[in-house]
């Protein structure tokens, strides 16, 4: 299996395996001892497309049997046209049909003799983190976003459901449960918030609150991602300041002058944002806030990206990545008019890259001195370990490099002083 792009992806590759596994396949390490290969691509940009034909086009050569899924599975005919040789294409979450071509391009003969479902699901992710998808699909049609198009509208998984996925992952030695959607403040909408009821008693409401709250209780980190900024995402801080829900949100606010907001067709930027960033930081005063914002947008302006930068200098984002606007098949954004020279682009980016780098470095510098919880990521021979504290997303934010440790293992949550500072990442000692 090669698994590209978003960690929703990553969960459909997961459950892939878990049910190929379960059918008696054995995966491989490599190409060469693979019976057929499994590309499962992402299909959001171009570049990503080209990185997923390129995927494709290497498991070819190297195996030449080869089925591809995942989200460019939409364009077919491109993967076709370039790749005839491929054995079956599937769109993005579509499980069976993929189970299906495999069991088809290389078929296991029948054994009564073997018990082969395995006792859990199998993971792509180190053993003390996994992600736990909530939702599939958007109801947004962003200008310039294709996800709609390629996975459908919100369809939100019943949260007795997710529940239970939570309690399986926890017992089998998850410490942090990611939990991730495309909209996951919009969780539960299509199921009219309706409220479910658990084998242990009470019942769980299909709703980002109340799902938090009993994931919050199950004894793991709880962090949030994908969250779009509508206002009862305020009743969710509370939960951060009681300790049920890391102090941490994911939100991806893509732009912050309202001309360009208003043709990239974002919803919920009509809140006053900046004046709920600093009531959320009274009632949680360790929040960690990510984002990521895209420059070089059609019709943005000089002024607009100035207000931007102003508004960054504002709300001292802890953590913020950044893109250039990249024309999408598909998206209506590429119909605007005004778009930006890819020297001006490039010159934005690296602006605002080194805003947010300064803001970072100073938000990291004050953190010295402190003890923070440090989640463990990996230890080496040489008395080192490299973790995370609970601002840093695995793959994604900084890193925690400890010095002077001793019998510690993955998924261990330790009282680390910090020392020292970057632009990035951490550096301490275990308390």
């Amino acid at each position: 299996m090669v698994s590209l792009g978003c960690p929703k992806n990553l969960v459909d590759s997961e459950r892939i395996l878990t049910k190929l596994r379960a059918d008696g396949y054995a995966m491989s390490p490599d190409y060469a001892g693979a019976d057929v290969v499994l590309v499962n691509t992402c299909g959001f940009l171009d570049s990503a497309k080209e990185e997923s034909l390129e995927a494709i086009g290497e498991a070819i050569a190297e195996n030449g049997r080869v089925i591809v899924t995942g989200c460019m599975g939409k364009e077919a005919e491109v993967i076709r046209t370039r790749f005839p040789n491929v054995l079956a294409v599937t769109g993005a979450h579509q499980y069976e049909e993929v189970v299906g071509a495999v069991h088809e391009a290389a078929p296991i003969p029948p054994s009564a003799y073997l018990d082969l479902v395995p006792e859990r699901d199998l993971k792509l992710t180190p053993r003390h983190y996994s992600y736990l998808k909530i939702s599939e699909g958007c109801n947004h049609r962003c200008s310039f976003c294709i996800i709609p198009a390629l996975r459908g509208d919100l369809v939100s998984r019943r949260p007795d459901a997710i529940l239970r996925e939570a309690e399986k992952l926890v017992a089998a030695g998850t410490r942090e449960l990611l939990v991730i959607s495309q909209d996951t403040s919009a969780y539960g909408l299509d199921l009219r918030h309706a409220s479910y009821p658990l084998k242990s008693g009470g019942e769980v409401k299909a709703d980002m609150t109340d799902l938090a709250r009993h994931l919050g209780q199950l004894g793991a980190w709880v962090r949030l991602h994908y969250v779009y900024p509508y206002p009862h995402v305020d009743r969710v801080i509370p939960l951060m300041a009681d300790g049920l829900v890391l102090p941490y949100l994911d939100i991806p606010f893509q732009h912050a002058a309202p001309s360009v907001l208003k043709a990239m067709k974002r919803p919920a930027n009509e809140a006053k944002v900046l004046d709920r960033i600093a009531n959320w930081r009274t009632i949680a005063p360790d929040i960690t806030i990510r984002s990521t914002f895209v420059v070089g947008f059609p019709g943005e302006s000089e002024a607009d990206f100035d207000y931007l930068l102003q508004w960054l200098e504002e709300a001292q984002l802890d953590r913020v990545g950044a893109f250039r606007f990249e024309p999408v098949a598909g998206a209506a954004a590429n119909a605007l008019p005004g778009h930006v020279p890819e020297e001006i682009k490039e010159e934005r980016y690296a602006r605002l890259m080194a805003l947010t780098a300064r803001i970072s470095a100073a938000k990291l510098e004050a953190k010295i001195g402190r003890t923070l919880d440090v989640i463990i990521d990996a230890v080496d021979e040489e008395g080192g370990a490299t973790g995370r504290s609970q601002a840093d997303a695995p793959e994604i934010d900084g890193e925690v490099f400890l010095r002077d440790t001793e019998r510690l293992t993955p998924g261990d949550v330790i009282k680390v002083l910090i020392e020292d500072a970057d632009e990035h990442d951490l550096y301490g000692v275990p308390v």
